[in-house]
């Protein structure tokens, strides 16, 4: 349980956590409670003031029952905090409504329809279809006693919102099936033609992708789009999303705190697929715009899109050419990493550092990759297969690039062993074909002078399904064995002529 009121207590920032112990003072009936004490020791993490207050080995059920009562205190402070920080705009919405419908039930008819208009005002601007039905039912029953009603003009809205409540419901039954496939497809190695999919699940509940109604379906669509585009490496798929994101966003200049966490994941969303398509620059324009409202959102957020930014940011560095701006973005981004910073966000930022230095030959990538220290198995359930499958091809690449050759051989057998059947499974040839073109290259280093191999590099580079950005850096890793140029300036030329 202490992990557990640990992992909550970074939730506040000291103004939450002073507030809480009022909060226990308040509750607190007798003056022995231990409450506050055990609270401030795990915030310092004492173990020897821990035995002190109470020794687990000698009253374990008294050390565990202050604990849970702890944990179930916070919980409760922590839920009052979040409905008040994040959803005081629906909580305003709901309590009109309930007023509204106490009044015209108790006959104070004028004012109540006031209650209501105001109700139906904040709940139409949160895109709160559920509440909205509930208040134009009850307009609906009343309406009878409104002199200043367009019954036919009410039962229109009624009507209107009926379908984008019954829309909305398709949608998130659309959304589950979806996400549903694509984490067995991420974590399982489930095989599944997600195109496919999405087109029958979408076509069975008659959903429209250009009809969306809030932040939140949007979000979910472009959620959907990234996994889609992530498992094919193919970001070309999702380019017409751009558009579609950005016609929505036009449409609100401010966002309230009910929008937040859907409008920074959508920015964050947009800056990704823009870096993945090429668009650099549009790219960090995102990036700025969501630093942006991070630097006036709280901590929680920050922290949660902290490690994301500066990968994106580096990324974006490294492919306009300013590969050293690239580097000092990425790293100050693991510097910056608490050691409660989210593990996969970490990963994310170390591999790609280890891709960056690998690109500039530089001999550091192989101490970089050591900092990868969990399991491949680990890496496969958390990151996802295809990431693994890009540290172990990494790792082939450095150990064949410092003319650690055996090394390389055993570390290529034993990856076509572990993912050959895989790639086969989710029709991934090309990564199998250019293990084989490693495999040439360490039975016979001269084979790199050879027309047939240059002929197949080239062949690879120009396949319209490899002209993803991080497919591009390994094939320009195996160009660069036969040119005088380093494989960050082979994969700058690949990027310049994809653009053209």
């Amino acid at each position: 349980m202490a992990d557990a009121i640990s992992d909550l207590l970074l939730l506040l920032n000291k103004d939450d956590i002073r507030d809480f112990k009022t909060f226990l003072k308040q509750k607190n009936k007798r003056n022995d409670v231990k409450n506050i004490k055990l609270l401030e020791i795990i915030e310092t993490d004492d173990i020897n003031k821990l035995k002190k207050l109470y020794d687990p080995s000698k009253n374990r059920d008294a050390y565990h029952a202050l604990r849970k009562r702890l944990h179930d205190s916070l919980l409760f402070f922590l839920s009052n905090k979040v409905f008040e920080r994040e959803n005081s705009e629906a909580h305003e919405a709901l309590r009109l409504f309930v007023v509204g419908r106490f009044l015209l039930e108790s006959q104070f008819i004028k004012i109540g329809f006031k209650c209501l208009q105001r109700a139906e005002d904040k709940a139409l601007v949160l895109e709160q279809f559920s509440l909205l039905n509930e208040i134009l039912q009850i307009r609906l029953q009343y309406a009878h006693l409104d002199l200043n009603v367009n019954l036919e003009l009410l039962i229109d809205r009624f009507t209107e919102n009926q379908q984008k409540l019954q829309q909305e419901a398709k949608f998130q039954i659309a959304y589950a099936l979806l996400r549903s496939a694509l984490q067995d497809i991420h974590l399982k190695a489930k095989i599944i033609d997600i195109n496919k999919l999405i087109l029958s699940v979408l076509s069975k509940y008659s959903i429209s992708l250009d009809d969306l109604l809030s932040f939140k379906s949007l979000y979910q669509l472009l959620y959907i789009a990234n996994e889609y585009a992530a498992i094919h490496q193919n970001y070309t798929l999702v380019r017409s999303f751009l558009k579609t994101a950005d016609n929505f966003l036009m449409k609100y200049d401010e966002q309230s705190a009910h929008h937040l966490f859907y409008y920074l994941h959508i920015l964050y969303y947009l800056a990704n697929f823009n870096l993945r398509n090429g668009f650099f620059n549009e790219s960090i324009v995102y990036l700025e715009r969501l630093n942006e409202v991070l630097s006036h959102g709280n901590a929680v957020f920050r922290a949660q899109f902290q490690l994301r930014c500066h990968l994106l940011m580096a990324l974006n560095f490294h492919y306009l050419g300013d590969g050293i701006k690239g580097l000092s973005v990425l790293r100050a981004g693991i510097k910056q990493a608490a050691p409660k910073s989210n593990e996969v966000d970490l990963a994310d930022l170390q591999l790609c550092l280890v891709m960056f230095l690998t690109q500039f030959e530089d001999k550091t990538a192989l101490i970089e990759l050591r900092q990868l220290i969990r399991t491949d198995a680990w890496y496969e359930k958390k990151m996802g297969m295809l990431w693994t499958i890009r540290k172990s091809l990494l790792e082939i690449l450095i150990h064949i690039q410092f003319d650690h050759i055996d090394l390389a051989t055993l570390k290529l057998k034993s990856f076509v062993g572990r993912y050959k059947k895989y790639l086969l499974n989710v029709k991934e040839n090309r990564v199998i074909d250019f293990a084989k073109l490693i495999e040439k290259y360490l039975l016979n280093p001269a084979v790199i002078q050879g027309k047939s191999f240059r002929a197949a590099v080239q062949a690879m580079a120009e396949d319209k399904e490899n002209k993803d950005l991080f497919v591009m850096g390994f094939i320009a890793w195996l160009k660069a064995l036969s040119v005088s140029q380093s494989p960050y300036q082979v994969l700058l030329n690949l990027i310049k002529e994809n653009s053209r």
